[in-house]
């Protein structure tokens, strides 16, 4: 099979590689070494393997390699760069929201996505915006209860 190379940008800084034409982002970025992307059903379904894309939160399993030519792409790992990201990642530990820690990166990234667009969501809007993710450790209730504590702080700035 015929090799394509690819440039993107992932957790700000550029990257060049080369990838198949049926190769998933999912798998070109774990070829790459972000490990933090995790693998779950590869059939868009359960969210863990979610990243951002061009400010857009995707199910990196079902969008091929070659379609993020010269895009720019978020990782879990890149979210201690970004203010809103920090501030979530620091809430799912302190409400005790990653229990298995499987679902928490897709998790992260979707409500990073959400809250950009709307920065002060009430727990049914979170409920709502967190749909396509799956968890199977807690239930939801930490997870929502960490989201929401970072909108009540952007309520407070």
């Amino acid at each position: 099979m015929e090799e394509h190379r690819i440039e993107l940008t992932v957790n700000g800084e550029k990257i060049s590689s080369t990838t198949k034409a049926e190769e998933s982002l999912l798998k070109f970025l774990r070829r790459n070494g972000f490990t933090e992307v995790k693998c779950g059903c590869e059939k868009g379904e359960c969210g863990t393997c979610t990243v951002i894309l061009n400010k857009k939160a995707v199910k990196s399993c079902i969008v091929l390699a070659l379609q993020v030519n010269h895009k720019e792409v978020w990782t879990v790992k890149g979210m201690e760069k970004l203010e809103l990201g920090r501030k979530l990642q620091e809430s799912f530990v302190n409400h005790g929201a990653i229990q298995c820690g499987f679902c928490t990166p897709g998790m992260i990234l979707t409500a990073k996505d959400y809250m950009d667009k709307n920065p002060i969501p009430d727990r049914k809007e979170i409920k709502k915006a967190i749909s396509g993710n799956l968890c199977r450790c807690t239930g939801y209730k930490k997870i929502v209860d960490a989201i929401y504590a970072v909108a009540i702080e952007n309520q407070k700035s």
